[in-house]
């Protein structure tokens, strides 16, 4: 039950619960590998990973891309030898109701959220087949577990990617972990994907009202990480106790 010396990918790496989740890892000995759109902010956080004492490494990676999932894995593996866990962390949530008529937002969500998630899956199942083991973490959301105007597109993907995170706990076989997190209301800049004002405005105030640090996230990530290898932590939701 330790994450000393462990390899780890993180998708979505340079804020957020992306962010919080590598310090948090790398804090307790994990090699963290950071991927993200925005280059400049995974470096920050790798040199504040080293700075720390802990090590990390990062790409430039976008999740649309297979290739890119397929270098950042490559990238875990020619540093450190071995890819132990892939955190899929990626994501974003312009929301709207279906009648604002958004479809390239729908398309984008689609294609980071959902095809994000499968390309990571696709790049780091074939390193675990020859380790015979790794562990996948998938970040969801509570917003497919409670249904409500706006998240319609969002929770979607969210409950196609819970879909897809059971289909491969039950494929996975003893030696594969995997573990779909659900954070509820996060202090994130989750809203600054969404293009819709008054759904931003609205999803700004209740995020400072209500939420919690991407810290408690980040904490769970490592609970389910650290559990003995044949221990399968398949599901964690965790929200603000003022949550609905």
């Amino acid at each position: 039950m330790s994450m000393e010396d462990k390899v780890v990918v993180i998708t979505g790496a340079g804020s957020g619960i992306g962010r919080a989740t590598a310090l948090h890892l790398a804090s307790r000995g994990g090699r963290i590998v950071l991927g993200a759109r925005r280059e400049e902010r995974i470096a920050a956080v790798a040199a504040e990973i080293e700075a720390a004492g802990g090590e990390a490494v990062f790409r430039r990676t976008d999740v649309t891309r297979r290739e890119d999932l397929e270098g950042l894995v490559r990238l875990a593996c020619d540093r450190y030898g071995r890819l132990d866990v892939l955190v899929n962390n990626a994501g974003i949530g312009p929301i709207s109701r279906f009648d604002a008529l958004r479809v390239d937002d729908w398309d984008a969500m689609i294609d980071v959220n959902i095809k994000g998630v499968l390309y990571g899956i696709a790049a780091a199942l074939p390193v675990f087949a020859r380790q015979r083991g790794g562990h996948i973490v998938n970040v969801i959301s509570t917003a497919g577990l409670k249904i409500i105007p706006t998240m319609g597109v969002y929770a979607a993907t969210k409950n196609a990617v819970r879909t897809i995170t059971e289909a491969l706990r039950q494929e996975a076989g003893p030696t594969l972990r995997v573990t779909e997190v659900s954070p509820g209301m996060t202090a994130t800049d989750f809203a600054d994907s969404m293009t819709d004002e008054a759904v931003k405005t609205a999803m700004r105030a209740r995020s400072e009202a209500i939420a919690i640090p991407p810290d408690a996230i980040a904490r769970a990530i490592a609970f389910a990480i650290e559990q003995p290898p044949d221990v399968d932590v398949g599901s964690v939701v965790i929200r603000p106790t003022a949550q609905d």
